[in-house]
């Protein structure tokens, strides 16, 4: 056996198999490239579902962790530390918002700003107890705890998994008209992704973000916008809510906000909103830990310069220009994105989104696929165009186009 298949062998052995990776083992990574244990180099164009933005090992957070692991790295919010109040300082200042409640995954930021929402309409709106309601889109992808997976679509996820959560209506992504019919005097939320990134990079109807920001604002809403994939930096802006102009109520946030280093994540609001949490209400022992805060700080630091933003623009635009050539030959169906992120529908002459990974990594470039027949692209911005090339020729290269 090769190393990568004992490993793979060992891993299949004593792990749950709640997953279905590509069979490759990676043994280090630096910026936009990954090495297995044979040594064979990958181009990652998956940059770990954007918690990669600013690559692998880069070194501005690197060292910002290891300055902080010599001091220290946790102290439960029994205690203050040193880093907790310029990482909230900072990241509301970035957001445009006043008051941070942290967190470490995007599922416990999802489910933290479900509960912030119940509480606000309870104690703010005055829904009557235990009537709240969370409006949702259809397709959505905000994590996998009992609760989120009781609004999914999906049924792979939802699954066996019963009794669900209630306190949720789901409408169809993009319709606006829907979304209107759907208020009632017990909404106190509407969550949505402003792209929705695990359904296959869908971006919604032009104006849909901005219809959704007024109608929440005209009926006393809360707009969550579950950025946690499609912000910091991956479409060009900072958030993606910014195409259209828009600032929501909460803003969610998690993957990228660790650089890849350390789970950080954060439900980010005013102080009207996150004002209603009292202590011993919610909390998490990790959250907004001095390990965490110090990465985040840097992380803040480098999209305050615009350069990854910038990235993600110029070479997001070179990359829906050749995705849209390569549509026009027949291998691929349909091509979705905004910035440097896209969904890819391959022909089904050309196999299914797996077999299409599977060849691409075979060649050196590795992606993921979802719901059958669709590839993700979503490299580190850190990406040189020179690389972001030789990842599309070997995807040209797979097709036949």
């Amino acid at each position: 056996m090769t190393a990568t298949e004992r490993s793979i062998a060992a891993a299949d052995e004593h792990s749950a198999h709640n997953y279905h990776p590509l069979p490759v083992v990676v043994a280090s990574a630096e910026g936009a490239w990954m090495t297995d244990v044979e040594g064979r180099r990958y181009l990652d164009m998956l940059a770990g579902y954007s918690a990669l933005n600013f690559g692998h090992g880069n070194r501005r957070l690197i060292n910002a962790a290891k300055a902080q692991l010599d001091r220290v790295t946790l102290t439960s919010r029994a205690f203050h530390h040193d880093r907790f109040a310029e990482f909230c300082a900072e990241l509301a200042d970035l957001c445009g918002m006043e008051m941070v409640l942290p967190m470490n995954t995007g599922a416990e930021a999802v489910e933290t700003a479900v509960k912030t929402a119940r509480k606000w309409g309870y104690r703010v709106k005055g829904v009557p107890d235990g009537r709240a309601k969370i409006i949702v889109a259809d397709n959505n992808f905000h994590g996998r705890t009992t609760t989120i997976i009781s609004f999914s679509t999906d049924e792979e996820a939802r699954a066996d998994y019963g009794p669900y959560t209630p306190g949720f209506e789901i409408v169809p992504y993009g319709d606006l008209a829907a979304l209107e019919a759907a208020v009632d005097e017990h909404t106190v939320a509407v969550l949505l992704e402003p792209i929705q990134g695990e359904a296959g990079v869908l971006v919604p109807p032009a104006g849909y973000l901005a219809g959704v920001r007024r109608l929440t604002a005209e009926r006393n809403v809360l707009f969550m916008a579950d950025e946690i994939q499609s912000g910091l930096g991956r479409t060009g802006r900072t958030f993606a809510c910014e195409h259209e102009g828009v600032v929501p109520d909460v803003y969610i946030l998690g993957k990228a906000l660790g650089g890849g280093v350390i789970p950080v994540s954060a439900v980010v609001s005013s102080r009207e909103v996150l004002g209603v949490h009292r202590p011993g209400e919610h909390g998490s022992t990790f959250g907004g830990n001095p390990l965490a805060c110090a990465v985040a700080l840097e992380v803040i630091a480098i999209l305050r310069s615009g350069e990854y933003q910038e990235r993600a623009t110029e070479l997001g635009e070179h990359l829906h220009r050749e995705l849209g050539l390569l549509a026009g030959t027949g291998a691929v169906e349909a091509v979705r994105g905004r910035g440097l992120w896209a969904g890819v529908d391959i022909a089904p002459a050309h196999g299914t989104g797996r077999d299409v990974s599977e060849r691409l990594m075979e060649r050196g470039v590795l992606v993921k696929d979802t719901h059958g027949s669709t590839i993700r692209i979503a490299p580190p911005l850190v990406i040189s165009k020179e690389d972001l090339n030789w990842g599309l020729d070997q995807l040209r290269a797979v097709l036949g186009a």
